[in-house]
């Protein structure tokens, strides 16, 4: 006699991808995103790492939500919601993003993908239906609708990216421009890929009809089996986009609909995406509030460290001088970077000290014995890592 399961409504949904990676967890190591079982690793978080900077990875962003926005109207709204302009996005283009609340306060950032005249696809890290519905408030000729469990999609990074993608038969695929699309036939469907990806090096998205996932696994993986293609979960991808001096919620900023505390959400200006505001268009949600900041000129910044020494400043402090007097920030990620051979971090910078002297005060354990130092850090403008093979057009084969 069969039992209905009680907890049936609170169990992780799996991936359409589950069924392949589940046997290459070695480690067992899963955690979650967006209700989906998530791999934080499957062997051993630096050996990912190394994939995707020497050979190349698979990244599950089945968890990741996606939107499909559709109308005459789907221009006017998407320009009104986001900070960038999207009027300037060409068909089979895709663009970076974030959105603000009319405070000015950031609630998510993602990526646009115009898929048509009047057709786009919005990526983001957190569910976003509500906030999406209510920019469509005023705009009829418009449809929304969450397509997240109907699209699979799949991070393909690292310097052997192109050369598996060609192996698998995707002609002239060497030729898509950096955050250009293409589209290929595929088991009677269409396989879309993005040149674009969060970890800084070249890199493409497969997007899939979620019936055919499985179908593009055994391809992807037959094709890169002496391109030494492996999966990678959220500790390399975490490791890598670092590298790339990429943010992260919940870590570099935390979204304005879920902060409690007043302005412990951050602005765009704040996370050095000024570059994303667009004021030479018309209103969008948060323009008078980001206008104000951009005068005044924001409390905080974020920035590039070079770290002194060789232990990461994960967690610290930042001060003005080494006696650690005057709190000047706060280092929201860290870590010895293998490609730089550097100790590098993102921080939180008082604006008004950015010119001066930074030290951070760095606690950290050495046999269960806690230990401190202090370390003197530059402020770096340039990514951490960059290979030229990012931006080459034609992609390398390496």
């Amino acid at each position: 006699m069969e039992h209905a399961d009680p907890f049936a409504g609170e169990r992780l949904k799996l991936s359409p991808f589950h069924a392949r990676q589940a046997p290459m967890n070695l480690r067992d190591a899963w955690s979650s995103w967006n209700s989906y079982k998530f791999a934080d690793y499957y062997y051993d978080a630096q050996y990912e790492y190394f994939c995707i900077r020497n050979t190349c990875g698979t990244y599950d962003i089945c968890p990741m939500q996606k939107y499909e926005i559709r109308g005459a109207d789907a221009l006017a709204m998407l320009n009104r919601m986001v900070t960038r302009d999207v009027a300037k996005l060409k068909v089979d283009r895709v663009t970076y993003c974030c959105w603000c609340t009319d405070e000015g306060r950031m609630i998510d950032d993602g990526t646009i993908f115009r898929l048509g005249d009047d057709h786009y696809m919005l990526t983001c890290g957190s569910p976003c239906l509500a906030w999406l519905r209510k920019s469509a408030l005023g705009f009829h000729d418009l449809t929304v609708r969450d397509i997240s469990e109907e699209r699979a999609g799949l991070s393909l990074q690292g310097p052997t990216a192109c050369a598996v993608l060609k192996a698998m038969g995707l002609a002239d695929i060497e030729q898509l421009k950096p955050f250009g699309i293409l589209r290929f036939d595929f088991r009677g469907d269409t396989l879309m890929v993005s040149r674009t990806g969060f970890t800084g090096d070249l890199g493409y998205e497969l997007w899939i009809d979620h019936s055919l996932a499985l179908d593009l696994w055994d391809a992807l993986y037959s094709a890169g089996d002496h391109y030494g293609i492996h999966p990678y979960g959220e500790a390399a991808t975490n490791m890598a986009r670092l590298e790339a001096g990429f943010i992260m919620p919940a870590m570099e900023f935390n979204e304005a609909l879920k902060t409690v505390n007043f302005q412990l959400d951050q602005t765009p200006f704040e996370l050095n995406l000024g570059w994303l505001v667009d004021f030479r268009k018309p209103h969008f949600n948060g323009r008078s509030a980001l206008l104000r900041e951009r005068e005044k000129g924001p409390k905080y910044t974020l920035v590039k460290l070079d770290v002194e020494g060789n232990k990461p400043a994960n967690d610290a402090i930042l001060y003005a001088s080494r006696r650690c007097r005057q709190e000047i920030g706060y280092v929201t990620s860290a870590m010895w970077s293998p490609a730089a051979k550097a100790n590098i971090a993102l921080a939180m910078v008082r604006t008004r000290y950015l010119t001066g002297d930074i030290f951070a005060e760095i606690y950290y354990p050495k046999e269960l014995r806690p230990y401190r130092k202090v370390a003197r850090c530059t402020v770096r403008d340039k990514p951490f890592w960059a290979p030229a093979r990012t931006r080459q057009t034609p992609a390398p084969d390496q």
